[in-house]
């Protein structure tokens, strides 16, 4: 009797680690494949080679969890496209009057009138700029987010930085910024698109111009970090609120909210990162490739 007993406890603990078996092995199956999905734009759900009836509730309910995430992610998707090209389409619009109305505004600086009318003319020139810039800026916004950055081809970094910074060289002589450059002498060669990383450098410089107490110092070292530093009155708070949409500060006059942001954008499509740090009163803006 007792070898009988034995025999069927030997039998049940035979049962219980060949099913505790298959039920990690059916664990690792699932696991295996619920990071695959994750990670790759599929359609795919969950299978399970498990005979077990908990597990097979247990891949049901995750394939239900998958179909709802995949539901909410093409809606956002969805209304994301549609908010893109919402902008793309207002700003194209709003173009055409405003360039109508600088031009008719040009044609009144040789028409005689009073000094009060001058005054006025010289507001509604200001607020028209004011709106065309953000035009614009919305326009590439939009576009940045829609077709992201061109086939990427052998760019010189140097010579694209000292180039946008001649580019400027102008307006930061005329808000009284004295601008210095440290640009390494080794030739730092990225697969880029040329004119996006441009586009960073003007809206960075923009940045300066718009924050500056007076000075600006870029900086182009090895291996490939790019770095724009000035004193600025501002907060840790809004540095750290920078890089988003349509923020902006008070000390930075005629701003959209959009230069940083765009910035951001493009640096990170190019496979980049970029940051912002406050260090007593220095503003430091940094991008590595």
């Amino acid at each position: 009797m007792e070898y009988i007993i034995i025999a069927l406890l030997g039998a049940v603990c035979v049962f219980l680690a060949v099913k505790v078996y298959l039920m990690r092995k059916s664990c690792r199956e699932i696991t295996e494949k619920l990071d695959m999905i994750m990670s790759e734009d599929t359609n795919n759900l969950i299978s399970s080679h498990s005979g077990d009836k908990e597990m097979k509730r247990l891949v049901s309910e995750l394939n239900k969890k998958l179909k709802q995430i995949r539901k909410e992610q093409l809606r956002y998707l969805n209304g994301d496209r549609e908010l893109r090209d919402a902008i793309t389409n207002i700003s194209h619009d709003l173009r055409t009057p405003l360039t109508a109305i600088m031009g008719y505004l040009e044609v009144m600086k040789d028409t005689p009138k009073s000094e009060k009318l001058e005054q006025y003319l010289e507001i509604i020139k200001g607020r028209t700029l004011a709106m065309k810039t953000l035009t614009e800026e919305l326009f590439t916004y939009s576009v940045v987010l829609s077709t992201g950055t061109a086939e990427p081809h052998e760019t010189v970094v140097n010579k694209v930085l000292e180039d946008s910074i001649m580019n400027y060289y102008g307006a930061l002589s005329e808000k009284g910024i004295s601008a210095e450059a440290d640009i390494t002498e080794t030739k730092i060669v990225r697969m880029l698109d040329e004119n996006s990383l441009a586009r960073v450098f003007s809206n960075l410089l923009n940045n300066a111009l718009k924050y500056s107490n007076g000075d600006l110092k870029i900086a182009l070292k090895e291996p490939c970090v790019i770095t724009f530093s000035n004193t600025a009155e501002l907060t840790q708070t809004q540095v750290e609120k920078l890089f988003d949409r349509f923020y902006t500060v008070e000390t930075a006059s005629g701003s959209t909210g959009l230069g940083l942001s765009i910035a951001r954008t493009l640096v990170e499509q190019m496979g980049g990162s970029i940051s912002a740090s406050l260090s007593g009163s220095i503003l430091m803006i940094t991008i590595i490739l």
